[in-house]
């Protein structure tokens, strides 16, 4: 039976390519899912399908170790190979549409993995997002996604184009169904060595949550474990579930508790709770993505 409340969107984004966008996905699905949240998935990223990869490999090894592994419902969006922009952001916005009409009114959540380059599909996810969750590296280069600045990290000189394309993407909510964007800057890749470098780093992302409007949030630590589980589709969540195929090390603890804390400081709504309001279709939102640039 389908969900009368439209789908609550979670939209993971950065214009640079790996932050672990991904795997914080496949991490956020297993633990909506975990939580008896019934929950769908888009990849947008047409080149690359990190998020579509992880899901098969997740099913491969369900059914060969004989597990009942909790699984999302998803569609993986495929490259245009029309001439001309017009042309090819003309399907890329039909499929993504047909896409979005297919989830939206059977699913608690959609979940939705967006390329690490700027894209039309990039833009029309970001459009959609309740909350938008922007992983980015502990460094300065990787800062460079959200702020320009000065030589010595002590003022903004500009925001980046990536953060246009943010405050853009709000605009089009707003106009659509006057709703807002949950906008939540996770600093991945984090060491546990309190360097000259961390500190500077949390006196520059104050800088720019003022100026910007976002919240910031612990993202995951620099661990071997997050790419190990890839091949095998898991994540945290499921390693003390899987019934002796993987053995659960103390690394495992320490990373699923980070995991853990991340999921909560999104603050996601209890979908299952009908006195929860939904939002106006994709149908009626169209105005709002059908032009974004």
């Amino acid at each position: 039976m389908a969900n009368q409340k439209p789908a609550y969107v979670i939209v993971l984004g950065n214009e640079k390519g790996g932050s672990g966008k991904s795997t914080l996905a496949m991490h956020i699905i297993v633990a909506l899912l975990a939580s008896g949240q019934s929950v769908a998935s888009l990849d947008l990223d047409t080149r690359q399908l990190s998020l579509t990869r992880f899901i098969e490999n997740r099913a491969a090894w369900s059914r060969a170790q004989n597990l009942d592994l909790k699984i999302p419902d998803h569609i993986p969006l495929t490259r245009s190979d029309a001439q001309g922009i017009n042309a090819r952001e003309d399907y890329e916005f039909t499929i993504f549409a047909e896409a979005v009409a297919q989830l939206e009114y059977d699913y608690d959540f959609l979940v939705i993995d967006t390329p690490g380059h700027d894209s039309y599909l990039c833009r029309l996810g970001h459009a959609m997002a309740d909350t938008l969750l922007t992983p980015i590296n502990d460094s300065f280069i990787d800062l460079d996604v959200i702020a320009k600045f000065a030589p010595e990290a002590t003022s903004i000189i500009e925001q980046s184009q990536y953060t246009k394309m943010v405050a853009e993407a709000r605009k089009q909510r707003m106009a659509a169904d006057g709703g807002t964007i949950d906008w939540i800057v996770a600093r991945n890749r984090l060491s546990s060595l309190d360097a000259r470098n961390k500190r500077a780093m949390e006196t520059a992302l104050a800088q720019a949550r003022t100026c910007y409007g976002f919240r910031t949030a612990k993202g995951l630590g620099e661990r071997v474990i997050y790419r190990e589980l890839f091949t095998r589709g898991l994540t945290l969540f499921d390693v003390f579930e899987t019934q002796g195929r993987v053995a659960p090390s103390i690394s495992h603890i320490a990373a699923r508790q980070e995991v853990r804390a991340l999921v909560d400081a999104l603050g996601l709504p209890d979908r299952t709770n009908p006195a929860i309001k939904g939002r106006k279709t994709a149908k009626e939102r169209e105005s709002a993505f059908i032009r974004v640039n």
